[in-house]
């Protein structure tokens, strides 16, 4: 591990088998939310970050019924005294028919009873969820939608998957739902930030000829603009590579990072926007040669971001991270960790707050699966 000296663990009591974190910043506090299974029960959990400790894990909700997905993770968001958490619960004995339940709480009160995000009853998939803080109290939320496929496989022979968002209000009701593209990738993680302009949706797309590269849809004044594509890749393939974009933002400037595969080769691009999405530079690539995707990014100041990413260099999965800046410079690679490249060990997370970088990973190395977090403090960059 290179400058190990650097990196600080932040230990979480030792529960068995926990996996899947997830980390959110409100730029003030630092939440982490994990899962942890028993036979057929999985729990969701979360902490906050105290005195640079994690306070004891608040369960969320548990359920035997659950749809439990390597990429396809739980996540928790706080907007002000608002938080909101989701899982995937099934809806039928296939495969991939399962439904997106959120939950919220008030600041100092217990876990509402979940409700199901999306209107439809279709015994399909709907899940890869993201959402931000909207207003001064809701949250707007997306997810891959199924409502128009036959369900129950991957492929969906009987219509697209869509990308569809809605408003989620502090009561538990919903503003609205709309959808945001008729026709994207099937598995791949959505992504949500907000702008000084508003929210924008950041995903990846797919075209009629297979073409799967990353849009974004922004939300300005309340109306809803068309897709747009951050950067033609052109990657055409035939199946989801299941290696979704991050996004993250700064006033009106936005970046996007992402994995593509065009042409055969494996990159880690980094783009960035100065008008809230609008229009985008050309896209820097990040990596060292030999990428597995799996990104996050997290923006320092109006032009620099942090962005991390996996890498296989000779055999050994590391976790990646390095500064960018908008202008195209490139800090130095930083290694955070050996990981596994199997799917236990999950996507690496990585959050930004005051004068510290965090990361959060599923560790296989007692091949018991444990959720890890350290720190690094970003005058080391």
């Amino acid at each position: 591990m290179e400058e190990e000296s650097l990196f600080t663990e932040i230990h979480l009591p030792e529960f068995e088998n926990s996996s899947l974190p997830y980390l959110f910043s409100d730029g003030k506090s630092l939440l982490l939310s994990f899962v942890t299974q028993t036979d057929t029960l999985t729990t969701l959990y979360y902490s906050e970050l105290i005195d640079n400790q994690w306070s004891n894990p608040e369960m969320i909700i548990s359920g035997t019924d659950w749809f439990v997905n390597w990429a396809d993770y739980p996540q928790i968001s706080k907007n002000g005294d608002n938080y909101i958490a989701h899982i995937l619960k099934k809806s039928d004995t296939t495969t991939y028919a399962y439904d997106v339940f959120v939950t919220q709480k008030q600041e100092g009160s217990s876990w509402a009873t979940p409700f199901k995000i999306h209107r439809d009853t279709t015994k399909t998939e709907h899940g890869f969820v993201s959402y931000t803080p909207f207003g001064e109290s809701q949250f707007m939320v997306s997810w891959l939608d199924g409502r128009n496929t036959t369900g129950g496989h991957h492929g969906h022979e009987g219509g697209a998957m869509t990308l569809r968002a809605a408003i989620v209000n502090n009561d538990g009701t919903l503003d609205e739902e709309f959808q945001l593209d008729e026709s994207v990738c099937d598995c791949c993680q959505t992504t949500m930030t907000m702008t000084q302009k508003g929210p924008v949706v950041v995903y990846r797309d797919r075209s009629s000829e297979e073409v799967r590269d990353i849009s974004i849809v922004r939300w300005i004044d309340g109306n809803l603009t068309k897709p747009q594509t951050v950067h033609r890749d052109n990657w055409q393939i035939n199946g989801c590579p299941v290696n979704g974009p991050r996004a993250a933002a700064y006033g009106n400037a936005l970046t996007v990072a992402w994995f593509t595969a065009a042409d055969d080769v494996s990159k880690v691009n980094l783009a960035f926007s100065k008008n809230s999405g609008k229009q985008f530079n050309n896209p820097v690539r990040v990596d060292s040669g030999n990428p597995l995707g799996r990104v996050d990014v997290e923006m320092l100041d109006d032009t620099n971001a942090l962005v991390s990413w996996v890498e296989d260099m000779e055999g050994a999965i590391l976790i990646k991270f390095r500064k960018v800046s908008n202008d195209g410079t490139l800090g130095e690679v930083k290694a955070l960790i050996s990981t596994d490249a199997s799917r236990s060990s999950g996507f690496p997370q990585m959050e930004v707050l005051r004068d510290k970088v965090y990361f959060s990973w599923t560790d296989l190395n007692e091949k018991i699966p444990q959720v890890k977090t350290f720190f690094y403090a970003l005058e080391n960059l």
